[in-house]
């Protein structure tokens, strides 16, 4: 059985563009990606990055949502040590009283950015060491009990909450704590399989789930033809080139990588970037499936970061056509 299909939008601020902009290439996108299937649509908090604007992640959310009827829409993640677990509470009941049954809560422990700039929001250095402790308060807001202090809008909705990694610890966590999982291998991918070992290996039933759920994240490029698929990927590449360089910008448009990098540039954007599927609509699936043939996995989600946005709708279209053609044969 095929996993669901789900989509990672970043947000991300074309050359030439301002972050308005983004705003209503995002909402075009959830709309299309609501007609071809989709399961959810995430967003992803970043600060301090000219070419990413989710940074107001729940405001984000709730704009989408309000655009869209039945896709869930929601955060992947929020980087919960950046903030009071009270106020996410807070956004994310108001968020689920205005789209009940809508809005997921994917929660990360990395600052989501640079450490100047963690420094600049306030946060504690010491929050990423007491995640399970966050993760724990956070969630008694939720709940129907009591307290001194409480969220409202948030006590006794029922939310989903994730933990996401890039690493083993969340996997543990996510085990232990009966909640649904989401690894970042989308930039991280050498821990993968390790990851989804440990947390199966941790789980334990809960209120929230009976099995395991595991979600993959990664990044997908398909074209009309197997040569546009992979020229549209090199948007993706040019970004993380400029990481490794120590430059940041905007989202630019395809080029040929071969006039860019060098070798030992070439060699550390493509083993991060390892996850990354481009090409035609058969061979992107064909590669899909023996990236999902050992793996227990049950829904991906995609990160496109397409230029063109036309192209980019498309490629979402596609990859979703794929999986419906594919499944009546399984």
């Amino acid at each position: 059985m095929l996993p669901k299909l789900s989509v990672l939008d970043l947000a991300p601020v074309l050359e030439g563009e301002t972050p308005a902009e983004s705003f209503l290439h995002s909402k075009a996108l959830i709309q299309h990606a609501e007609k071809c299937g989709y399961t959810r649509y995430w967003v992803a908090e970043h600060h301090n990055m000219e070419g990413i604007a989710s940074s107001a992640t729940a405001l984000l959310i709730g704009y989408l949502a309000g655009a869209t009827k039945t896709i869930r829409v929601g955060a992947g993640g929020i980087m919960l040590p950046n903030h009071s677990p009270l106020v996410i509470a807070e956004q994310f009941g108001t968020l689920e009283s205005m789209y009940p049954g809508r809005i997921d809560l994917g929660l990360g422990r990395a600052p989501g950015t640079d450490m100047l700039t963690a420094k600049a929001l306030r946060r504690d250095e010491t929050g990423a060491y007491q995640f399970d402790e966050l993760v724990d308060e956070l969630m008694s807001y939720f709940d129907e009990k009591d307290r001194p202090v409480i969220a409202v809008p948030g006590k006794g909705l029922k939310i989903p909450i994730w933990l996401l990694g890039s690493s083993l610890y969340s996997a543990r966590l996510a085990g232990a704590m009966g909640l649904p999982y989401a690894f970042a291998s989308l930039f991280s991918p050498d821990l993968l399989d390790d990851a989804i070992n440990t947390y199966r290996r941790n789980f334990r039933a809960s209120e929230f789930l009976e099995e395991p759920y595991t979600m993959v994240s990664i990044n997908a490029f398909i074209g009309e033809t197997e040569e546009e698929g992979k020229f549209l990927a090199t948007t993706l590449y040019q970004q993380f080139l400029g990481m490794i360089r120590g430059k940041r910008g905007k989202t630019l448009p395809p080029r040929n990588m071969d006039e860019l990098w060098n070798e030992q540039e070439k060699a550390m954007v493509l083993q991060t970037l390892k996850y990354t599927f481009s090409g035609s609509k058969d061979s992107v699936f064909k590669e899909l499936s023996d990236f999902l043939s050992n793996r227990k996995v049950n829904e991906i989600i995609v990160n496109s970061p397409i230029f063109n946005q036309e192209k980019r709708r498309r490629s979402f279209e596609l990859l979703a056509q794929s999986f419906k053609e594919n499944s009546k044969k399984m």
